[in-house]
């Protein structure tokens, strides 16, 4: 059973925001029981918003009821099927995109592959993947292209193959990670093969981890012995050498930066993501030093000016602190926020990087 506890929940839980807003293009692909009154509901119900400790979500009609819930007199969930023409479209969108990742589709021609208006394919797509039909595409893509690369296939036939049309689109999309070649990530082959180090700085001892390809976790502790625990936890299945050190260059640069010798960071990245954390944490990479961005500034920059929870969230899972430099990123209300590493860890941050900054311009 498919079943979301509230404790999973966040402001990017695309189920959560279709209650919250009673999205009718969410109707027919899941249903949310309310723990008070026993009863499930649709996403457009137009009851009463129950409060978030009261919610579950169900795939099926069949679960709620499994689960001891009844359908809502009101909303009549059960007459909405979870098979609907609209999901049936979707899949037909998709399926669609990754039979022609290599080509240029439009909306009004995937709307007629799918035999639904544009507008409502736009928004019933998103809903159900959770990515634009556009951002499914790219992610296919670049999905072909590491298939390629790890297959042995030289960089110019993967390129071509995958449908970048030229080598300079693939840096533009970044789909091996922000700086990381197409080269490089053919050499990774199966597996992943992490070694780390440790150097000490102004906010404590920070742990750098990378693979061959690119940096994979930074992290910013009080020991190593720490810092490794958690890192291990981060990759359970991967070969971990402790206390070797990774790409030089990549840990000196990280060192320069801490102490402000360096205003950049531009280092090759081996995280998987999604394509809206990577283009909020491109933007956050634009943020300059000794400066802050508020959340909704950064949404507004990526072109979704209303997912400003979205874009915290994005800040929030970042594996590669300072390298993506989320402590730059700060609440309109004022203060500087919440920080994974502690809001004395991001004070410190920005101080530095403002004090280097004013003394540069001197």
């Amino acid at each position: 059973m498919m079943q979301h506890q509230l404790g999973e929940m966040t402001g990017l839980d695309l189920r959560w925001k279709a209650l919250a807003s009673r999205d009718s293009a969410a109707d027919g692909t899941f249903v949310y029981g309310v723990t008070s009154t026993g009863v499930y509901c649709r996403p457009s119900c137009p009851s009463r918003r129950p409060r978030a400790d009261r919610v579950r979500f169900f795939d099926t009609t069949t679960e709620a009821k499994r689960a001891g819930f009844r359908a809502c007199k009101r909303c009549r969930p059960d007459t909405v099927g979870l098979a609907q023409p609209g999901i049936d479209a979707v899949r037909r969108a998709s399926a669609y995109l990754a039979a022609h990742a290599d080509q240029t589709v439009t909306l009004d021609h995937l709307a007629r592959v799918a035999a639904m208006s544009a507008h409502h394919l736009q928004r019933r797509f998103k809903s159900i993947v959770g990515l634009s039909p556009r951002e499914f595409q790219s992610a296919v893509r670049a999905g072909k292209l590491r298939t390629s690369l790890r297959d042995g296939r030289d960089v110019t036939t993967a390129i071509y193959e995958a449908g970048y049309g030229s080598p300079s689109r693939v840096y533009e999309a970044a789909p091996t990670g922000k700086g990381m070649s197409p080269s490089n990530y053919r050499r990774g082959g199966a597996g992943m093969r992490i070694a780390y180090s440790t150097v000490s700085s102004p906010i404590g001892t920070v742990l750098i981890a990378s693979t061959e390809n690119g940096v994979c976790s930074v992290k910013i502790g009080s020991s190593e012995t720490e810092l490794a625990a958690e890192l291990t936890r981060e990759f359970p299945a991967a070969e971990i050498e402790a206390n070797s050190k990774p790409r030089s260059e990549w840990t000196t640069a990280i060192a320069k930066h801490l102490r402000g010798d360096a205003t950049s960071l531009d280092l090759p990245i081996d995280v998987r993501a999604t394509a809206f954390q990577w283009k909020v944490w491109r933007a956050l990479q634009r943020i300059p030093y000794g400066e802050t961005r508020a959340y909704a500034e950064v949404a507004k920059s990526i072109g979704k000016p209303k997912a400003v929870r979205a874009v915290a969230r994005a800040c929030a899972t970042n594996p590669v602190v300072l390298v993506v430099p989320c402590h730059r990123v700060v609440p309109s209300a004022g203060g500087i926020g919440g920080y994974r590493w502690g809001s004395d860890c991001k004070e410190r941050l920005l101080s530095t990087e403002q004090r280097q900054e004013k003394t540069r311009s001197r």
